[in-house]
């Protein structure tokens, strides 16, 4: 059974992470899986929009850390480079439903998305420096211009999560519903309905200020990601994590 699940209807193309019994942990295999249906949804006039979602109760624990530890990304072929370039370069609506747990680039991957439905049940994370890494997917520039300076220092420095209310208050989220999945699907036929040039110019002249900023911090955030997972002061911190996740 595909980990990535793909389906198209009535010109909303759904890509719904379905390992829940990992938590929908991203593998290698999974983040190719959405680089591939992000840029064949790119090229296809017949795609209006996409909605990211998943399986089970929660949205993704983030990095499977045992594939990533296997196979750390350390260049900009890498799966995961793959994946946040696409992100980035995605030119049409990019929407998401969230319930449970985003961990790490659950998180950061919505601050790309154009708009983002959670349920009362969503949690957010971004604990990448408890684990001796640093912000990924343009998130060290983006969370900041979002939610302002302290407030993302804070959140960064402690790894600490938050629920469905901040992150709407924050403006990480567009609106919670008990049915988060329902809600963005309806808005996304809403979205396909419209003149589709239209919303593609939209999306580009509404992205146009900060692209190429939110590239270079992209850039430099990867490079030096790569450089901390290389470190002793990354692996104590992976191992304790990994202690911690045997124990419970």
């Amino acid at each position: 059974m595909s980990e990535i699940l793909n389906t198209v209807s009535e010109g909303i193309l759904t890509l719904s992470l379905n390992r829940p019994w990992k938590m929908n942990a991203l593998t290698r295999e999974m983040y190719a899986g959405l680089t591939k249906g992000l840029n064949d949804a790119a090229g296809d006039f017949g795609i209006r929009a996409v909605v990211l979602t998943s399986q089970g109760d929660h949205f993704t624990a983030g990095n499977d850390i045992t594939d990533f530890m296997n196979n750390p990304p350390s260049s900009e072929s890498s799966e995961v480079s793959q994946f946040l370039s696409a992100l980035l370069n995605f030119p049409k609506p990019l929407l998401a439903a969230v319930k449970g747990n985003a961990v790490g680039v659950g998180t950061t991957m919505l601050l790309h998305c154009d708009v983002v439905v959670a349920a009362p049940s969503a949690n957010f994370s971004m604990p990448f420096a408890s684990l001796g890494l640093v912000p990924e997917a343009g998130s060290s520039f983006l969370f900041p211009q979002l939610v302002g300076y302290q407030r993302a220092a804070k959140i960064f420095f402690t790894g600490e999560s938050f629920g469905a209310d901040a992150a709407l208050a924050m403006g990480l989220i567009a609106e919670v519903d008990s049915d988060a999945a329902a809600a963005v699907m309806r808005l996304a036929l809403h979205i396909a309905d419209q003149p589709p040039q239209a919303i593609i110019n939209t999306k580009a002249l509404l992205k146009a200020r900060q692209h190429d900023a939110v590239a270079a911090v992209m850039k430099a955030e990867f490079e030096i990601f790569a450089m901390a997972l290389q470190s002793d002061e990354a692996m104590q911190a992976f191992m304790k994590f990994m202690s911690k996740k045997g124990k419970s």
